[in-house]
């Protein structure tokens, strides 16, 4: 997989010992703590998102409508999210029984839809989406101005890397033949991949 950060190879780094992982002063060249972090960040979100009355999924259909001005494309909600179309739809047509939203073609079209907030939308949005987006602002902004700058730097790096170490092993397990074919890949029936 190349070289890590530490100047580790991938080898090292799958026998790095635990306790590495909390010593402050050793420089990490496992990932778990990031991965255990971001979860951690994950179940905050859908902690609160419970809290809301809401679904993951529906939760942040909510907070990207509100954030677009009260209308989107249903396109751009389902291309932003690794969500599956299945937990989209459901979460989308969950949100428009409660009377959160409605659903209407784009204009000129007959094909593509956009989902508006509708009045009640709009007071659950004031009540829970934008409070939550403003105490997500505030907790950012506890971080000096240059440590959210480099916050963002390093997660963008990291993302990046991830995409290339990840597409680099696609490669190396289409040249062993150990890719199914997306035929061969059934859903669940809830949606995501078996």
């Amino acid at each position: 997989m190349g070289e890590m950060s530490s100047g580790g190879n991938a080898s090292e780094c799958a026998n790095a010992p635990e306790a590495m992982l909390l010593d402050s002063n050793a420089v990490p060249d496992d990932p778990r703590e990031f991965d255990y972090l971001y979860k951690q960040a994950d179940r905050i979100y859908y902690e609160f998102a419970r809290r809301c009355g809401l679904s993951s999924c529906a939760y942040w259909m909510m907070y990207d409508i509100e954030r677009a001005g009260g209308s989107l494309a249903l396109r751009a909600l389902t291309d932003s999210w690794a969500y599956s179309k299945q937990t989209i739809n459901s979460a989308i047509k969950s949100l428009e029984a409660r009377g959160l939203i409605v659903l209407a073609f784009a204009e000129g079209s007959r094909k593509n839809k956009v989902v508006h907030l509708t009045e009640a939308g709009r007071a659950f949005t004031d009540c829970y989406i934008r409070p939550g987006q403003e105490a997500e602002r505030r907790a950012f902004c506890t971080l000096a101005p240059n440590d959210r700058a480099m916050l963002l730097n390093l997660a963008r790096a990291y993302t990046d890397a991830l995409v290339a170490e990840l597409g680099n092993l696609e490669g190396e397990f289409a040249q062993a033949g150990h890719v199914l074919a997306d035929t061969e890949i059934a859903e669940n029936g809830k949606g995501e991949m078996a």
